[in-house]
């Protein structure tokens, strides 16, 4: 299949410059190896030609509608995209300025800086030193992780799968590098939670007042009420699920108790000694049979 097919129907048509680098890309995969032997394809080939060139021009490639055209799975597809860059010796680069100037948050560009050099102290120095000299952090999706985890923290809208797109990466790995830098870097990338008392909350208040389980009992002049309002203060500490399995669990108790009692009260004193009861038929009455005589 031509390139500029490929790329009319991935929506590359109008980027003239992009083809004619995804054409000079795959010109020079001819050159220097064989792709078959990775496990390549010829249209494969051109896609990931195609995505290597736009991203060079910092133009936005649908990566689920490639999968789709190359006929492989999203991670076969990654596996193949990386084995052809790393062959080409082409690396994807992606500017934080860029970045910020393309979402419009240009105020996160310094933000972003250092929690990415924060990120790689504190990475290398859990790492032992015979790994320290393999790490690559040149990769975009480091990039794009730290833009995405401070717009976040900030509270500025980004598009995630944009830039997901930019960097060249699967779902998977940015979700990965995202949980990672907001865990080693927490006071520039985490966000504080805070969890509510759902009793503190007006709303929430008048519906658990409203239901008859969570109703307590104000009488206090009985000793006898005043256990079975702790025992429903008890009952309202414990989550539903388990408030249902206590319910159920002393029904159970109540029907065992109630069966067990209705045995003892049927059943006989086993020290008696049983009596067999005598069978009484009547005898039929006699019936006179009449036999007829012989003929002589």
């Amino acid at each position: 299949m031509d390139m500029s097919a490929i790329a009319a129907r991935l929506g590359l048509s109008g980027s003239r410059p992009v083809i004619r680098k995804a054409g000079e890309l795959r010109r020079l995969c001819d050159v220097n190896f064989d792709s078959s032997v990775l496990g390549i394809g010829e249209v494969c080939k051109a896609i990931i030609c195609l995505e290597i060139a736009a991203s060079k021009f910092q133009v936005i490639f649908d990566r689920a509608e490639a999968v789709r055209m190359s006929g492989m799975s999203e991670k076969a597809y990654i596996r193949s995209f990386n084995a052809l860059q790393n062959g080409l010796g082409v690396k994807t680069t992606l500017d934080v300025r860029e970045l910020g100037i393309q979402f419009g948050c240009v105020r996160l560009i310094p933000f972003v800086q250092k929690g990415l050099s924060l990120y790689k102290e504190r990475f290398l120095a859990a790492l032992p030193p015979s790994r320290r000299a393999s790490t690559d952090f040149g990769r975009p999706v480091f990039t794009a992780a730290a833009f995405y985890l401070c717009a976040k923290r900030h509270k500025l809208k980004v598009d995630k799968l944009k830039l997901i797109d930019l960097c060249g990466t699967s779902s998977t790995e940015f979700t990965t590098v995202s949980t990672s830098m907001a865990d080693l870097c927490f006071d520039v990338f985490g966000i504080a939670k805070e969890k509510k008392d759902p009793k503190s909350i007006k709303g929430n208040r008048e519906l658990l007042n409203v239901l008859p389980s969570k109703r307590k009992h104000e009488d206090d002049s009985d000793s006898s009420d005043d256990e079975s309002s702790e025992d429903d203060q008890d009952e309202l500490d414990l989550p539903t699920h388990k408030r249902q399995k206590k319910m159920e669990k002393q029904a159970y108790n109540e029907w065992k108790s109630s069966v067990l009692s209705s045995n003892k009260q049927t059943k006989t004193d086993p020290a008696k000694p049983r009596r067999q009861a005598q069978l009484n038929f009547k005898k039929p009455a006699d019936i006179a049979v009449e036999v007829p005589s012989a003929a002589n």
